[in-house]
């Protein structure tokens, strides 16, 4: 067992996974190209199916132009605390792969590869010690227009990056909210040889 970061694990991880975690207060603390594409840089060596490399990402940094365009796309209950993030991004993936006949084919993993860069995105922020807080509530109508994604793209989710302030910081009914969250026993998600779990 493995305790950190208010959590305790049933089986010895590295207190990485408990330490990563999603807040929503951030520092009015701003963050660098280079560093946002650092972040990016580690998503892009996830791994991916025939290495296919199915992510796209749309960033934008606080205090540029790209920025209010990219909050707006969230949804309101996400804008009211991500607008103080240092840097937003949109994850997007490319739904299908070409065929050696030229012929487009769908890709069946590339929301799961793309969950795989989010991860990386998130793991290389906590090394630079920034948090990353995913998000699925946006506009991805709006997404899709505003950002010019083409046919062939699905807009799969949102993610925060800053770094990490007191939960005073926040509107007085997400400070509840604001504490790394706990999980189910591994045995309510793993199954020896054969799928037990709820129906």
């Amino acid at each position: 067992m493995t305790s950190s970061n208010t959590r305790a694990s049933e089986f010895p991880v590295d207190t990485f996974f408990l330490d990563r975690w999603s807040p929503r207060a951030f520092t009015d603390e701003t963050i660098t190209r280079e560093t946002v594409l650092t972040i990016l840089d580690a998503a892009h060596w996830a791994p991916s199916s025939g290495n296919n490399q199915p992510w796209r990402f749309v960033y934008g940094l606080r205090g540029t132009p790209f920025f209010p365009v990219l909050v707006d796309i969230l949804s309101p209950g996400n804008q009211r605390w991500a607008k103080n993030a240092a840097a937003l991004i949109i994850m997007i993936s490319k739904t299908y792969r070409v065929a050696s006949d030229g012929e487009r084919r769908l890709a069946y993993t590339h929301s799961f590869d793309t969950g795989a860069a989010w991860f990386s995105i998130a793991a290389q922020a906590m090394k630079l010690r920034y948090h990353a807080h995913g998000m699925e509530g946006l506009d991805r109508d709006k997404a899709v227009e505003v950002l010019g994604i083409p046919e062939g793209y699905r807009v799969e989710a949102a993610a925060a990056i800053g770094r990490i302030a007191d939960r005073s910081t926040l509107p007085e009914d997400l400070r509840e909210r604001e504490f790394p969250s706990k999980r189910k026993p591994v045995s309510e998600i793993a199954f020896e040889g054969k799928f037990t779990g709820e129906p």
